[in-house]
């Protein structure tokens, strides 16, 4: 289940001066109501995009057997309720089968409804590096905070404001990986030094494939960029006369296909079969003293 914090209290220590009708002056707690969860329509200036289908479930599970234990916050829209802040809740009560949800009815405009969407799952630490990134960046473009502003807030470090917002100068395949968490803030920080955007994927993707460490990947992009692209004719040319010889005499002794693939920091050997019997005839063949020659390969070939 999600850190659970109060909720409606943050977003008064946000927007003091805002007044819903139901808003108690005398500092005591707000009344919740129970009402119908079909009529509660989505918060539009949500900043997040993914929701982990197997926590919600698991939110599912805790809300059948307690109840929802804090109410969501909305704002009357016409015949309807806009969700304030949530949606987490929202979606496992309606997974868990529940027809009602006790809720708090505030009075907000547009423009602190996107504030608090922003804040609230910024503060719950919910969103994915780059769906943070976003967020940052409509707090200082939209709202005109400052990044001190914006680190005050959360209770983050400027600092650290300042790293997640140059993410959004990764190119959009490369964010995607670290949206998904194929790549860490650690691995994908690197990648910035690398201006060129197919320079970029390319790294990224050989640390994906090769699970290089952060320390590694650093490594492989200070190499990328301190030697210029190859023209990808000249990288095939390169290929042709190292590996296609290497790789035609081991299909020739093991009898089967064979596909070396080299790497910046390693290398691999692919070697199909399709049975175990086969499996145990290559094994064998590998086993003959001397049955493959040393092969004049530059680089590490790993199997």
């Amino acid at each position: 289940m999600s850190k659970q914090r109060g909720l409606g209290r943050g977003l008064d220590a946000l927007f003091p001066g805002s007044q819903g009708p139901q808003r108690d002056q005398s500092n005591e707690q707000e009344p919740v109501q129970e009402i119908p969860i079909g009529e509660i329509v989505p918060n539009r200036f949500q900043p997040r995009r993914v929701f982990d289908q197997e926590a919600l479930n698991e939110l599912a599970n805790s809300i059948q057997q307690y109840g929802v234990l804090q109410p969501v916050v909305v704002r009357r829209n016409l015949n309807e309720y806009e969700l304030v802040a949530g949606e987490r809740r929202l979606r496992a009560s309606k997974i868990a089968g529940l027809t009602m949800i006790p809720a708090i009815i505030r009075d907000y405009t547009d423009s602190e409804m996107t504030e608090i969407a922003l804040i609230e799952n910024l503060q719950r630490e919910d969103l994915n590096p780059i769906e943070e990134a976003m967020a940052f960046k409509r707090l200082i473009e939209e709202f005109g905070l400052t990044q001190e502003e914006v680190a005050r807030k959360i209770g983050r470090s400027r600092s650290m404001i300042a790293n997640v917002i140059r993410l959004l100068n990764l190119q959009p395949a490369v964010q995607d990986f670290v949206s998904r968490g194929t790549l860490s803030m650690g691995h994908a920080r690197p990648l910035l030094g690398l201006e060129d955007a197919e320079t970029q994927l390319e790294a990224a993707q050989t640390i994906i494939e090769e699970d290089l460490s952060a320390r590694d990947a650093e490594e492989l992009v200070k190499r990328m960029a301190a030697s210029p692209r190859q023209p990808k004719q000249k990288v095939q040319e390169k290929r042709e006369f190292f590996l296609v010889e290497a790789e035609d005499r081991l299909k020739l002794i093991l009898g089967t296909q064979v596909r070396i693939k080299p790497g910046k920091m390693k290398s691999k050997i692919e070697i199909e079969y399709y049975s175990g019997e086969e499996l145990e005839r290559i094994i064998e063949r590998l086993s003959v003293e001397q049955a493959i020659a040393p092969l004049k390969v530059k680089g590490p070939l790993v199997v």
